[in-house]
């Protein structure tokens, strides 16, 4: 069975002391379930200080972003060998950098194979807007996406990397697609495109996560899905309970 992945991605939110407070405190709210990975991702400034608060414990760290370059005249950038040994997952892709650093499909393969690199593990994001959802394109554009971020990586590449299907229209819009539905773009766009590159033994060990206005209340139900292995979550993973919620759910749904 693949391992439940639940990641809180906070973006632009807590100060470096909220991030180590946070942590602290639910550290021993999450002990119970062991079987569910758990991520959190801090903004830049307070990754070290989270994964030193964390260092030997089961809550993993990783970051929102990386650069695809080790070093350079790259002014506001974080590098790949600047993360190696402090996070273990980083978040490409993701719609927000996609549309605010107009990320290309090209910087996003770059991103993932400089953060192979050096050890990371990616968490690719994947989604489309509402104009293409409601134009019937949800399929060949998520699969296209996953087809540029892959350019390039191998198939024993693929055990490092998780891939999150977060349709733009539903992040942070409290709008969000049903556990049947995302359970099928998923299914059909995500885990066949990669078993079309890498057969269907990669594609069947590969988990992938859905995001989208995640909450405790509707996480069952996103975790009863077959295809569906965890959530990336944006605002309600930002509350000790919230947090301790999602991954129960998890936990309860996948047997786990």
């Amino acid at each position: 069975m693949r391992q439940p992945i639940i990641a809180g991605n906070w973006k632009m939110y807590k100060t470096v002391q909220e991030s180590v407070d946070f942590v602290r405190q639910l550290l021993p709210r999450i002990e119970p379930f062991g079987s569910v990975e758990r991520v959190v991702c801090p903004t830049f400034l307070a990754v070290y200080p989270v994964a030193e608060a964390l260092r030997g414990t089961a809550l993993k760290v990783g970051a929102q972003n990386v650069a695809a370059v080790k070093e350079g005249a790259y002014t506001s950038q974080v590098s790949p060998a600047m993360l190696q040994g402090v996070v273990e997952y980083v978040i490409i892709g993701h719609s927000e950098a996609r549309k605010f650093l107009h990320e290309t499909d090209a910087e996003i393969n770059a991103k993932i194979k400089a953060a192979l690199e050096y050890g990371l593990k990616p968490i690719l994001a994947v989604g489309e807007s509402l104009e293409q959802n409601q134009a019937g394109e949800t399929q060949a554009f998520v699969s296209g996406q996953v087809r540029a971020a892959l350019q390039g990586i191998s198939a024993e590449q693929m055990a490092n990397i998780v891939i999150a299907y977060e349709p733009i229209w539903a992040i942070g819009t409290g709008k969000n697609a049903s556990g049947e539905v995302a359970n099928a773009i998923i299914s059909g766009a995500v885990r066949a495109t990669v078993a079309e590159l890498y057969g269907s033994a990669v594609a069947g060990a590969l988990r992938i996560q859905y995001g989208g206005s995640v909450k405790p209340d509707n996480m069952a139900e996103y975790m009863s899905q077959p295809d569906i292995d965890g959530a990336l979550v944006g605002g309600a993973s930002l509350k000790v309970d919230d947090f301790t919620r999602l991954v129960e759910a998890a936990a309860q749904a996948k047997g786990a």
